[in-house]
C-alpha cells in the first residue's frame, strides 16, 4: 500500500488547502500524515506550517496543485451555469405545461426579479465586449 500512496495530501479547506506530507517508511507501517504548509489559491499564498523550511519539490508541488485546483474551479463555474441554462429550460417547461396556479404565484416574482438582474449584468458585460472589440 505505501509504494500506491502519493507524496502529498491536500485538504481541500474553501480558499486552498492545508498541505500534509505522507510517510509511510516508519517502524509501525502506519501512514503518518505531517502537515507542512497552507496553500492559498486565491492570492497564490504558501505559508509553512509553523518553522518548517518548505523544500523546492514542496513548493513545486504545492504550486501544481494550486494551478490544477484553479483549472478544476474553473471548470466547474462553467459546468455550474450550463446546468442553469438547463434548469431554466426545465422551469420554463414546467410553468407552461404543470405549474398551478398557486405555485406560480409563489415563484414568480422571485424568478422574475433574479433573470432580470441577471439579464442586466449579461447585456452590460456584452456590451463592453462589443466596446472593446471596436
Amino acid at each position: 500500500m505505501g509504494g500506491d500512496l502519493p507524496e502529498y495530501f491536500f485538504r481541500v479547506r474553501d480558499n486552498g488547502a492545508m498541505v500534509f506530507r505522507i510517510d509511510t517508511q516508519n517502524q509501525q507501517r502506519r501512514i503518518e500524515m505531517d502537515q507542512i504548509a497552507v496553500a492559498n489559491i486565491r492570492n497564490g499564498e504558501i505559508k509553512a506550517n509553523g518553522d518548517r523550511k518548505l523544500s523546492k519539490n514542496d513548493i513545486a508541488e504545492i504550486e501544481a496543485w494550486m494551478e490544477e485546483r484553479r483549472a478544476l474551479l474553473a471548470e466547474r463555474d462553467i459546468d455550474d451555469i450550463l446546468r442553469t441554462v438547463d434548469h431554466l429550460n426545465l422551469t420554463a417547461q414546467w410553468a407552461q405545461s404543470k405549474a398551478e396556479p398557486d405555485q406560480l404565484e409563489q415563484i414568480t416574482d422571485a424568478l422574475l426579479l433574479a433573470m432580470h438582474d441577471l439579464r442586466t449584468v449579461l447585456v452590460r458585460k456584452k456590451a463592453d465586449r462589443l466596446m472593446k472589440g471596436k
